[in-house]
């Protein structure tokens, strides 16, 4: 049998919370390229963005200050650049206001909240202390960006839809959370330890709301067809069926628009 050491481990996990977090941080692709497509942002925010460039660099500096931690670096270097990235064609096809009120979270959030990060652990911190402290910031940072989904798992329950919370994304986090928590296990690092139980279980919430919600959905979307094709379509009518709403058009507008 097998056995790896400590460090081996450490290794290996940290590899993988790279590549899983290369992944998580290449997610939102898909909507700078409908941005750049439609050479607007309107209808998207910039706030995820700023709140995940500030957790990246948060813990590059934690990384920084931290013995053997070249892997933490590696991948919040990386990350850093990817939201800048995000962040600078964001505010390049914002309108005026969302560009203004972006540049500004930026200054307060991103300079602000990071410098004077660095000004009170480097100055007020000596030694292993100042590891604790930053370490402790990131720790409480990354529970309440873990804790931020509770807000989309609320809207889920509500609205009986999971639009708005893809599956992918929700098993990307929990593998992200899985392979940094057994980093954090190996390094006996509590800080990164801990927040990532936290993620762990709210990615499996967020898997287990969308196994229930999808097929949930799926029957509604069924009997909503189903009372469709009884009540027939020969007059226009706008049928809804406990939130979804179906627009059927009449055979005469469909007549009279083709003869106009």
């Amino acid at each position: 049998m097998i056995s790896f050491s400590d460090h081996e481990m450490i290794l290996i996990f940290g590899l993988l919370g790279n590549i899983v977090s290369f992944l998580v941080f290449l997610a939102p692709l898909p909507t700078f390229y409908t941005i750049y497509k439609n050479k607007s942002s309107e209808g998207f925010q910039s706030i995820p963005y700023v709140v995940a460039l500030l957790s990246a660099l948060l813990l590059l500096y934690y990384g920084f200050i931290k013995t053997n931690a070249t892997l933490i670096i590696t991948i919040n270097c990386i990350g850093c650049a990817i939201e800048v990235s995000y962040l600078t064609m964001y505010i390049i096809y914002a309108p005026k206001k969302q560009k203004i009120s972006t540049m500004v979270l930026i200054l307060i959030c991103d300079v602000g909240g990071f410098g004077l990060t660095m000004l009170i652990s480097t100055f007020a911190v000596k030694g292993i202390n100042r590891v604790h402290a930053v370490g402790w910031i990131c720790a409480i940072f990354n529970i309440a960006v873990f804790a931020a989904p509770l807000s989309i798992m609320r809207r889920v329950i509500k609205t009986k839809s999971v639009e708005y919370m893809p599956f992918s994304l929700s098993l990307f986090l929990t593998l992200c959370a899985t392979m940094w928590f057994f980093y954090g296990f190996f390094d006996k690092d509590y800080f990164i330890m801990l927040p990532n139980v936290l993620g762990f279980l709210f990615g499996i919430s967020q898997m287990i709301l969308y196994m229930i919600y999808k097929k949930a959905g799926k029957n509604i979307k069924t009997n909503c067809t189903q009372q469709q094709e009884r009540e027939g379509t020969e007059n226009s009518k706008q049928h809804s069926c406990d939130g979804y709403k179906i627009d059927i058009p009449s055979l005469v507008e469909m007549k009279e628009n083709q003869l106009n």
